[in-house]
Formats: structure tokens, C-alpha cells, sequence
């Protein structure tokens, strides 16, 4: 699947979790368990609780997602 086929949500980031996951709390109520993408650990961008995110979702599992980017 590439990155043109996931969906893009916009969330806030409610609880870390163990082992760099996290919950997040979308804009439409869905929770999703997230992680970050290889591109933010590179660059070590921090995301703590409170943050706002864009995360990928896959139309299949909406359960799971990467985050990708880390609004202002």
C-alpha cells in the first residue's frame, strides 16, 4: 500500500504508552494507538501529551496509525 492510500487524520495526543506508542484522540472521536514514523525518529522530533498530529491510518485498520507530522 503506498502513503497516497491512507487516510490523514488530526488528533491530540491523550496518553503515552510503553515502547514509543501513544494514544491519540482524533478531531471525529475515533482513538488511535499511534507511533512514529522512521522519518520523525530521525530527525528526533519530540511529541510529548497535549501535542496536535497528523497521523496515517490505514482504510483497513483504523485502529493503528503513524504519526507523521506534528502541528504548531
Amino acid at each position: 500500500m503506498s502513503r497516497d492510500d491512507l487516510i490523514h487524520l488530526e488528533g491530540v495526543v491523550t496518553r503515552m504508552l510503553g515502547g514509543g506508542t501513544m494514544e491519540i484522540e482524533c478531531d471525529k472521536g475515533l482513538k488511535v494507538t499511534g507511533v512514529l514514523s522512521g522519518r520523525m525518529k530521525k530527525h528526533k522530533i519530540r511529541v510529548v501529551v497535549g501535542d496536535r498530529v497528523q497521523i496515517s491510518v490505514s482504510p483497513y485498520d483504523t485502529a493503528h496509525g503513524l504519526v507523521t507530522y506534528r502541528l504548531k
